[in-house]
């Protein structure tokens, strides 16, 4: 542990060092600009993605999942949450407990921010699914984000840690992530937390679960959560062409990668007859609470993401659809070295806190004439 700390602790030393450099000095580092379909890679990003290609150089590593065993590069994902984050948010409390999966306890963090809306009275509640292709990640990985969005949008945390592939293929993370959420709905007052200001969010594969939750409940004519934070998300395994191949290669997650995790998450494809595995082919997506869903310009998820956004507007839904298209798949997690990034997520926590304050608005009574 101790080993771990001090290895985590040079590595941020080395980031805020690198990163805190001089503006042409890090352009003549990173290279020159990269500009595609219009848009400017954010300077930041690409050193940092050169950083990557060389740290990968220097040990050997191929940048391929399954290049080393599986519990390593999950530790390597916890351990990289802490270098390029905001953070820390000490004034967060937080508190590790257990709520129900699909087949027994999984572990879970609560976040409780300070303020009007912290440890004094309830508030609203973001059930968290973490990213990592339904194949890392964990609560400790989601923790500097957790910590940024509680003390942002001034709501609850729960981070939930559902199984993950390819011990547990689909539908598995999916069953967690709908039970997490039915037990928070069911023990709102043990968390502090309005029961009708539940709220279900999540990064990529995360960002995936909570709108297939959000969509499910709604299919199932149960409470729906009161909004839905949907960041980079994933919403079709099965996709190719477009944003999958433009930026599918040298902007952090390769499509390569995806494609193997996807594989690991759903061995045998899409169910036919189950379209919970691929929402973007969802027959009917009216019914679903208000969505914000972010975007990266320079991510292979981009499209499919976008192309959702656009369903649920068809739909009804009230859907809030934000690009950022200088950034790469997973800007939330870089918040401390890049500007844009540092934005683009403090954007999804003002819309988390507007979106719980509306829904907690009185219906304005009928005017009379």
């Amino acid at each position: 542990m101790i080993a771990r700390s001090v290895r985590v602790l040079g590595l941020r030393l080395a980031f805020r060092f690198l990163f805190g450099l001089p503006r042409p000095l890090k352009r003549l580092l990173a290279g020159s600009e990269v500009c595609l379909e219009g848009q400017l890679l954010d300077l930041d990003l690409q050193l940092l993605n050169r950083a990557g290609e060389c740290l990968a150089r220097l040990t050997a590593a191929s940048g391929q999942l399954g290049a080393a065993a599986l519990a390593e590069q999950r530790r390597q994902a916890d351990d990289a949450a802490e270098l390029a984050a905001e953070g820390p948010f000490d004034d967060v409390v937080t508190r590790d407990l257990e709520v129900a999966g699909a087949e027994g306890p999984i572990p879970a963090r609560l976040y409780t921010p300070p303020g009007p809306h912290g440890p004094a009275g309830r508030s609203g509640l973001l059930v968290y699914f973490h990213g990592g292709g339904f194949v890392l990640g964990s609560i400790a990985s989601a923790d500097p984000l957790c910590r940024l969005l509680a003390a942002q949008a001034g709501v609850r945390v729960l981070s939930v840690e559902y199984r993950l592939a390819p011990e547990h293929p689909y539908p598995a993370a999916l069953d967690d992530a709908l039970a997490a959420y039915r037990h928070t709905l069911a023990h709102a007052e043990d968390l502090d937390a309005e029961k009708t200001l539940v709220a279900v969010g999540g990064d990529s594969a995360g960002a995936n679960l909570a709108l297939v939750v959000a969509h499910e409940q709604a299919v199932r004519g149960e409470p729906v959560p009161a909004f839905v934070v949907a960041l980079y998300p994933a919403t079709d395994a099965d996709r190719t062409g477009g944003s999958r191949v433009a930026f599918g290669s040298g902007f952090g997650i390769s499509a390569e990668v995806l494609a193997a995790m996807e594989q690991m998450y759903l061995p045998d494809g899409v169910p036919a007859d189950d379209d919970r595995g691929a929402i973007l082919r969802a027959d009917d997506l009216s019914g679903m609470p208000p969505v914000y869903l972010a975007t990266a310009g320079f991510d292979p998820l981009r499209d499919e993401g976008e192309e959702l956004a656009e369903r649920l507007r068809e739909a009804g839904v009230p859907v809030v659809a934000r690009r950022f298209p200088g950034l790469i798949h997973g800007y939330a997690s870089f918040t401390a070295i890049s500007r844009a990034a540092h934005d683009a997520t403090f954007d999804a926590a003002s819309a988390l806190r507007a979106g719980l304050a509306l829904a907690d608005r009185e219906p304005a009574p009928l005017r009379t004439v």
